[in-house]
């Protein structure tokens, strides 16, 4: 009954052009370069953040830089973002600070990524496709500000928006997950979709321009 009510709040507090879905089993199209197609995402919580574990799904054969994932406050670029330089080449901010992950290139597919980190030792941690990439500390002491705008297929160079074509993505993602803390990524299968930031099968978003949501054809 209060998992009931909750969601009736949620829907009926939702800003204007929010909708909430549960997107099990789907995707969001990025189907071409722009700088005006994102995917606005309003997490269930809103808290700052001493530790966290975002996980995603993505598809794409771009070679250029790319932004997977941006969260922006209004006194801060790059307060988390989850970047691709180049293929095999992670670039993860925090606090507008960044650690490179360099991974062996994966094959031509779908990949799973998975990021943790905590404030108390700055430690940050990447998977890819289920495996341990390495660990890399950056902003020990930090705390993520809660007054975010999460970005889905642009990068965020100012609050919410001034974004750049040539860093857009174009693809498929699915299944994004942000805890408020450091979920076991070694047994994360168990804890799919018990999110409570933001929640794949429940969440809150807002598309714009060319953005399609369709069931996936990848694992």
């Amino acid at each position: 009954m209060e998992t009931l009510l909750l969601g009736v709040l949620l829907l009926a507090f939702l800003p204007g052009g929010m909708t909430q879905k549960d997107l099990r089993g789907k995707v969001f199209i990025f189907p071409e370069e722009s700088d005006t197609a994102y995917v606005t995402l309003i997490p269930r919580v809103r808290k700052p953040l001493r530790s966290f574990t975002l996980c995603l799904k993505a598809f794409t054969d771009l070679t250029r830089p790319y932004s997977l994932f941006s969260y922006n406050t209004k006194s801060r670029d790059n307060e988390l973002l989850l970047f691709v330089r180049k293929v095999g080449e992670y670039e993860l901010y925090i606090g507008n600070t960044k650690v490179t992950f360099k991974v062996p290139q994966p094959p031509y597919g779908p990949v799973h990524l998975c990021v943790s980190w905590e404030s108390v030792s700055g430690i940050a941690e990447l998977w890819v496709n289920s495996r341990p990439v390495g660990r890399k500390g950056l902003r020990r002491g930090y705390t993520l500000r809660e007054d975010a705008k999460i970005i889905l297929g642009q990068e965020q160079d100012s609050f919410g928006g001034n974004f750049d074509a040539k860093q857009s993505f174009v693809g498929e993602i699915w299944d994004v997950s942000l805890w408020d803390h450091v979920v076991s990524l070694r047994n994360l299968c168990s804890t799919c979709y018990t999110s409570n930031i933001l929640n794949w099968k429940a969440l809150i978003y807002q598309a714009k321009g060319y953005v399609v949501v369709k069931p996936k054809l990848q694992a």
